[in-house]
C-alpha cells in the first residue's frame, strides 16, 4: 500500500519494509537517522579496530551495491557505514522532483555524517553520484576525510561529459518501466546478476511514484555553464587540485558513461601521485557488482600501506 507522508513540507513516500525481505548476499540489520525531517537508512557493520570507511552509492541504486565489499572491509577490522541517499533504498523518497538537487543532496549526507560523533575522520569509496557528492563534501569539509578511494566518477563543472551520458540522461527520462535490475545487470561486464539480485535492486520502487529522485538525479548533472552547482563544483576542484592527503583509483575500463574520466581526476588531484591504481576490464560502471572482492582487497591492503589502519 503506498503511504503518502511529509516532513517539513516535504510530501515523500516510505517503501513497505516487506519489499526488503531475503535479500540476497545483504541480511545487514538497517539503521535509521533523522536528516531535514526525513529517515535515511544505513548499513553500520565492522569492528572499527581499523578506519571507518563511507560508502556512498550512486544512480539508480542503493547501499545493495556494496554487499560484495562489505565481508573483506569488515574482515580487516574497518568499520563501513553504507547509507541509502535520500530517494533511494530504504531511506524517504520525497515525490515532487524539485526536492532534490545536488547541493540539497551535499546538505543531506553532511547532516548525517553529523550523526557520527565519535568518528572524527572518515576514508570513503566514491562513485557515480556517490563520488559527485563525497567530493564536493571532501572539498568544502576537507578535515572530515582522511584517504578517498575512487571510482568510476567525476566532478562535472559545466562541460559535456560525452556520448556515453548523454545517451544515459536521455534514457532515463524516456525509459518505461524504469527497470533498475536490469539497467545495472547491463552495465556489469565480468558477470550476470541473477534474477534475485536484480529484483533487490528494484526493492525500493514499487512503482514510479516512488522513482522522482531516480529520474531527476541525472539531470543534476552540471553538464551545461546553466546548471545549477556549476560554480559550486569549480570552488570544489580548485580545492581538490591542492589536495595532497592520499587517493586512490579503481576504475572499470568498459564504462562507456564515466569510464574516460579518470584521467581528469588524476590530472587533478596532487594525491593521487604515485599511488597504486588499478584498472579493471572487463569492470563496467558499476564497478562495486562487477569486482566488488577484488576492489576491497585492493582498499585493504592500500589503507594498511598508507595509514588508514588507525582506531
Amino acid at each position: 500500500m503506498t503511504t503518502h507522508q511529509t516532513a517539513a513540507g516535504i510530501p515523500f513516500l516510505r517503501t513497505p519494509e516487506d519489499r526488503f525481505s531475503d535479500l540476497p548476499g545483504f541480511a545487514y540489520e538497517p539503521h535509521y537517522a533523522e536528516v531535514d525531517g526525513l529517515r535515511m537508512a544505513y548499513v553500520d557493520e565492522g569492528p572499527g579496530t581499523a578506519s571507518t570507511i563511507l560508502l556512498p552509492h550512486g544512480e539508480p541504486t542503493w547501499g545493495y551495491l556494496y554487499r560484495r565489499m562489505i565481508p573483506t572491509l569488515t574482515e580487516a577490522g574497518h568499520r563501513v557505514i553504507v547509507p541509502d541517499l535520500i530517494g533511494f533504498g530504504r531511506s524517504d523518497k520525497p515525490t515532487q522532483r524539485s526536492a532534490y538537487t545536488y547541493t540539497g543532496h551535499v546538505a543531506w549526507l553532511s547532516e548525517f555524517l553529523d550523526h557520527f560523533d565519535e568518528i572524527e575522520t572518515w576514508d570513503a569509496f566514491c562513485q557515480d553520484w556517490g563520488g559527485l557528492i563525497t567530493l564536493r563534501m571532501a572539498a568544502e569539509q576537507p578535515d572530515r576525510f582522511a584517504h578517498l578511494v575512487l571510482g568510476n566518477t567525476g566532478l562535472p563543472y559545466g562541460e559535456s561529459l560525452g556520448p556515453g551520458f548523454d545517451f544515459w540522461l536521455e534514457l532515463s527520462q524516456t525509459l518505461s518501466p524504469f527497470d533498475c535490475g536490469r539497467l545495472i545487470n547491463n552495465a556489469v561486464s565480468s558477470r550476470t546478476l541473477s534474477p534475485a539480485e536484480q529484483a533487490a535492486y528494484n526493492a525500493p520502487f514499487p512503482n514510479e511514484d516512488y522513482m522522482a529522485c531516480v529520474r531527476e538525479f541525472p539531470c543534476l548533472v552540471p553538464i551545461t555553464p546553466e546548471h545549477e552547482s556549476v560554480a559550486e563544483n569549480k570552488a570544489a576542484r580548485k580545492v581538490l587540485s591542492a589536495w595532497t592527503k592520499p587517493v586512490l583509483l579503481l576504475w572499470g575500463r568498459s564504462d562507456p558513461v564515466l569510464g574516460h574520466l579518470d584521467s581528469d581526476l588524476l590530472e587533478l588531484i596532487p594525491g593521487t601521485l604515485g599511488q597504486p591504481h588499478r584498472f579493471y576490464d572487463p569492470g563496467n560502471h558499476f564497478i562495486q557488482d562487477d569486482v566488488g572482492e577484488p576492489l576491497a582487497e585492493a582498499m585493504v591492503s592500500w589503507l594498511a600501506a598508507v595509514g588508514g589502519n588507525r582506531v
